[in-house]
């Protein structure tokens, strides 16, 4: 493994979105991007699907075998909202990152450039403002199959950003139960995992624990903090908005050490940005003793094949 830059910055950006709302969204991200610059920030990261939200609690009409013309309205905003990549909406982060001189990690709901479908997409920018890296989620989670296709270009699986502090590879919310998901970021040697997601539970607490000790990577969990009252009335979901909790999504972003160890503590129940400065000789000095992917391993008898295109 390469000598790594021995110290880095980072934001965790625990964010609402203006739902619904791409160009609002984007203006409060250059905005924060902005601030978290000014702190030093070298890395900033914000949670899944932040633009132009994650559409918590709605169906969008989808029942098995039927749909609603009033869900399909509802999902039409959504669509119209969502980011192409790459757009004058890419270029304006790409802008705000070269200006804050920052990597910048940024989960989009993505509108496909020629087809009609909507992924789950995380996006990494570098500090000269060029896109990075694009994740497509590769497996939905539950009804968010209604809305996000799998990823099918191999070019989105696990791609990995070089940065001065080592390989750093992203997997969205729930890709992290996927053990085979996590080997193939280790694979290649990731000492920063990204986790944006919408996982507001205390088990998801113990997930990102086990993953840094597991990979003996940090881990910059971050999440969304939004309510119901933040839904635009527009919408025709109604009755699925009004059963929501009034605080919909309350958090819990963090950064995790290479022992498991909480660098910040979750921050609950509002709007923050969380700043930590990590001191990157953790990553190999916790590989000492367990090395899951090199001396820890038996290639002879345990193998993963990731099919790339590569």
């Amino acid at each position: 493994m390469k000598i790594l830059k021995k110290n880095l910055r980072v934001a965790v950006v625990q964010a609402s979105p203006v739902m619904f709302d791409k160009d609002a969204t984007l203006d409060k991200v250059v905005s924060q991007i902005a601030e978290a610059g000014t702190h030093g920030a070298e890395l900033i990261v914000f949670p899944e699907s932040l633009v132009p939200c994650y559409p918590y609690g709605l169906t969008f009409g989808f029942n098995v075998g039927s749909r609603s013309e009033d869900g399909r309205k509802d999902w039409k905003i959504y669509y119209d909202n969502s980011v192409v990549v790459p757009s004058a909406d890419t270029d304006r982060i790409g802008k705000a990152a070269k200006e804050a001189g920052a990597y910048v990690s940024i989960g989009i709901t993505e509108r496909d450039s020629t087809n009609y479908s909507l992924y789950c997409t995380n996006l990494v920018f570098s500090p000269d403002g060029k896109l990075a890296a694009k994740h497509r989620k590769i497996k939905p989670t539950g009804a968010e199959r209604y809305i996000w296709a799998d990823s099918h270009d191999p070019d989105t699986y696990f791609p990995i950003t070089d940065t001065p502090w080592g390989p750093m590879g992203t997997l969205i919310c729930w890709e992290n139960y996927m053990p085979l998901a996590r080997v193939a970021l280790y694979q290649q040697g990731v000492s920063l995992y990204l986790a944006p997601n919408t996982n507001d539970n205390p088990e998801w607490q113990d997930t990102i624990r086990h993953i840094a000790i597991e990979g003996h990577c940090y881990v910059i969990n971050a999440d969304q903090y939004f309510t119901k009252a933040m839904y635009p009335d527009t919408l025709l979901a109604k009755d699925e908005i009004a059963r929501l909790k009034d605080e919909t999504c309350i958090g819990g972003s963090c950064i995790i050490d290479p022992y498991g160890h909480c660098v910040t503590e979750p921050v609950w129940n509002q709007e923050a940005i969380i700043y930590a400065d990590l001191d990157m000789d953790a990553v190999p000095m916790s590989h000492m003793e367990f090395d899951g992917v090199g001396h820890y391993a038996r290639p002879d008898i345990l193998e993963l094949t990731v099919r790339n295109g590569k």
